[in-house]
């Protein structure tokens, strides 16, 4: 183990997109670990569209940085010095570490990580906030039914990948918006949705999803917002359900859009639109977790991880989200298995 940690910070920010002048990257002690803490090697970090929230100085559900803090979010890593009598040396786990080589992360606070079930990185993926997202998201929020018509977009991501894959397992005809013909070819070919848009080369979203949806949509799993979630409010059929999971097309605006007003179309079908923070179920996330790992073990359920390669590269994989560069979850490989 090295002496010194490059760790990245906000250095300020962004007003619109963010860019690498975002971020700086420092170089510090390797920390120690207090009593109850576990000092990590970080193998794998996690970015997430919900981080740009982070970069406002604004109150959100998660936390804002400041300038000049440290960024932060899901990592596996393995022990290399313990001060908790729940982890020895050698040990993999999983829990929020800097994007960093090395962290201290509380061991009250990790899971551990199975090479056996599935490989590390899955650990922030499938297995980990986006696979748990996307199972009560979907089971909870959405409530789908045998025969119903599921629609997700961003479906070729961390969490729409996974929500298709558990309405399939239900039943219904699901159908994906990704923005390639490649993620929309994984879509149907290997994960089993019924019918795939992408929304790049469409013309006409409604028009799509008649195709696609000719019997309307009961179900649709938001992860985008903009444009396509007005087109699919146009097709929700009585009593439809929708997940609000995510926004990305509008995580950079600088003020809230406007334009047609779609809420009066969720009167006569008596639609329900509810908000969904995977944390409300954070007590039952041990019964998600093993729903999840005994699908991933038996390949009922299928996953895929974009690994960028070096931690002095964690701005671009994070930039990379808002152009839809990641197939699945994108992750950072910080260090290899064998790294010293």
């Amino acid at each position: 183990m090295t002496n010194t940690n490059r760790e990245w910070l906000l250095a300020e920010r962004p007003t619109g997109e963010p860019d690498q002048d975002s971020f700086e990257l420092r170089e510090a002690e390797v920390p120690a670990p207090d009593p109850g803490e576990l000092l990590v090697r970080v193998r794998f970090l996690s970015v997430d569209p919900y981080m740009r929230g982070r970069m406002r100085d604004a109150e959100s559900y998660a936390e804002p940085w400041d300038v000049g803090d440290a960024l932060r979010g899901g990592v596996v890593g393995e022990v290399v010095e313990s001060a908790s009598d729940a982890y020895d040396a050698g040990d993999l786990v999983t829990g929020e570490g800097r994007w960093a080589d090395y962290a201290t992360l509380d061991a009250d606070d990790v899971a551990p990580v199975d090479p056996a079930v599935a490989p590390p990185e899955a650990y922030l993926g499938v297995l980990g906030m986006p696979g748990r997202t996307a199972y009560f998201g979907l089971l909870e929020v959405g409530e789908p039914k045998p025969g119903d018509t599921v629609v997700v977009s961003g479906a070729a991501g961390a969490v729409g990948s996974v929500v298709g894959q558990i309405a399939v397992r239900n039943g219904c005809r699901v159908v994906g918006f990704a923005g390639s013909d490649e993620k929309t070819d994984w879509l149907t070919d290997d994960l089993g949705f019924d019918a795939a848009i992408n929304y790049k080369t469409a013309d006409d979203y409604r028009a799509e999803l008649d195709e696609a949806a000719p019997d309307g949509v009961d179900v649709y799993f938001d992860n985008v917002g903009g444009p396509i979630t007005d087109a699919v409010f146009t097709t929700l059929n009585l009593d439809a359900r929708v997940a609000v999971c995510g926004q990305i097309a509008h995580y950079n605006d600088e003020e809230t859009p406007t334009g047609p007003r779609k809420l009066p179309q969720l009167i006569p079908v008596r639609a329900k639109v509810e908000g969904l923070l995977v944390s409300d179920f954070a007590t039952r996330f041990g019964e998600a977790s093993e729903r999840l790992g005994r699908w991933v073990a038996s390949g009922d359920l299928e996953h895929r991880e974009t690994v960028v390669e070096g931690l002095e590269n964690a701005p671009d994989a994070f930039l990379g989200l808002f152009s839809g560069d990641n197939i699945g979850k994108q992750v950072v490989r910080v260090s290899d298995a064998d790294a010293e």
